[in-house]
């Protein structure tokens, strides 16, 4: 079940959702302009390794940056072009609804607050990996948290997948974005004790989620629109 877009308007322009979109675009073409090798080296530096986290250092390879800064600088990295695209397209659908109802500047903060604290919740629970956690779906799952929150009757395109055929259906947000966190939830909990599992930052997602229901609580208006 892939969402394709919502049917919930907006009164202003999502400026800041797109220049994060073309943000994650330039920097993934970018990594890919490094080539194989330098891509990988990238990646290592900019992308944050839980136990350098843990030290307060890095450890695995050199760089100038506070490991710190590595938390920030992850969220705009990604493995690969489907990566990248997959969480662009969740962005696109549910960031634009999100900052109109938070305004510019606090969005802005909302999200890369949610993808903090995702990185950090990950890195926890995988305090002695040394795999560099990388993409910006942390601080999208904080998006879809905060949507499930304010718009779960909103009305969602999908698209199922039937055997060789595709369909094409409109269903309820909290449908949606419930399925989704029922399967990271699942496939996190299963996966402690055997380490990192499918390349999947689950726990990041699922940190994400939470802090993105929180925040926009305390970040949002007192009531509905």
């Amino acid at each position: 079940m892939i969402p394709l877009k919502d049917d919930n308007p907006t009164k202003t322009f999502p400026f800041f959702t797109i220049l994060l979109i073309l943000l994650n675009i330039g920097v993934f073409i970018y990594e890919m302009s490094l080539g194989g090798e330098g891509g990988r080296v990238f990646i290592d530096k900019m992308g944050l390794i839980p136990s350098e986290l843990l030290h307060g250092r890095h450890i695995l390879i050199k760089s100038s940056l506070p490991v710190y800064v590595n938390i920030v600088t992850s969220i705009f990295l990604h493995a690969s072009l489907m990566h990248l695209l997959g969480n662009m397209l969740y962005l696109w659908i549910f960031g634009n609804n999100i900052e109109d109802y938070l305004g510019h500047t606090k969005f802005l903060l909302f999200y890369f607050a949610c993808g903090i604290l995702a990185t950090v919740t990950h890195t926890v629970v995988n305090i002695s990996s040394n795999v560099p956690v990388i993409g910006a779906s942390g601080a999208i799952s904080g998006i879809l948290g905060a949507y499930l929150l304010l718009y779960p009757r909103a009305k969602i395109l999908v698209v199922v997948p039937i055997i060789i055929f595709l369909k094409f259906i409109q269903v309820p947000a909290f449908f949606v974005i419930g399925f989704w966190i029922v399967i990271q939830f699942l496939n996190g909990f299963t996966s402690l004790g055997i380490g990192e599992t499918q390349g999947i930052a689950w726990f990041a997602h699922i940190g994400g989620f939470i802090a993105g229901i929180v925040l926009i609580k305390l970040l949002g208006k007192k009531t509905k629109r």
